[in-house]
């Protein structure tokens, strides 16, 4: 038997700054990967139902991580101590420690989001990125802000697309 789950309403449809829609609608979709969380076991956050092997509570730590690479590694160029802490070695599947909770994670996630509507409150929309993982290249190679935050608004879209069918085959709930 499915569970429907409501969800709390999307941006106003009478929005028109393009700036205020993007960082509103990534709100909502950040909201949209903590709800999706909400209510699975331990058991359920840290093992997969997919042949990748991918663990929500890991997809949790990814998309901090995500947020921390692209805009205040990359964006705003702060010194960032390990930018690729969602993974043992660049390129390697998500991990989590064994000690890492749902409230750990969820509480670092949050930090970060904190902090990357910091550094957007601060920006325009048509300002550069400081860095590019780390690297300064010339100015035409570095993307503009409203570039990374359409990036990060894909990212979260799909990201929440993989929880939906995650929460589909571990309990039967649906819904936005």
């Amino acid at each position: 038997m499915m569970h429907r789950t409501e969800s709390p309403p999307e941006p106003a449809v009478t929005l028109n700054s393009p700036m205020q829609l993007l960082t509103e609608y990534l709100d909502f979709y950040r909201d949209a990967v903590l709800r999706k969380l909400a209510g699975l076991s331990e058991e359920e956050l840290r093992h997969s139902p997919l042949p990748s092997g991918w663990m929500p509570l890991a997809l949790l730590k990814h998309l901090a991580y995500v947020e921390l690479r692209w805009l205040q590694w990359g964006f705003a160029g702060e010194h960032v101590e390990t930018p690729w802490g969602d993974q043992e070695s660049r390129g390697e599947p998500w991990h989590l420690e064994a000690n890492e909770t749902l409230a750990d994670v969820t509480a670092f996630f949050e930090q970060q989001c904190a902090r990357s509507r910091e550094i957007v409150a601060g920006a325009r929309p048509e300002d550069r990125a400081a860095t590019l993982g780390g690297r300064i290249p010339a100015d035409e190679h570095r993307p503009t802000l409203i570039w990374i935050l359409f990036h990060l608004l894909q990212e979260y879209a799909r990201h929440v697309g993989h929880l939906d069918i995650v929460r589909e085959l571990l309990d039967n709930t649906v819904g936005e």
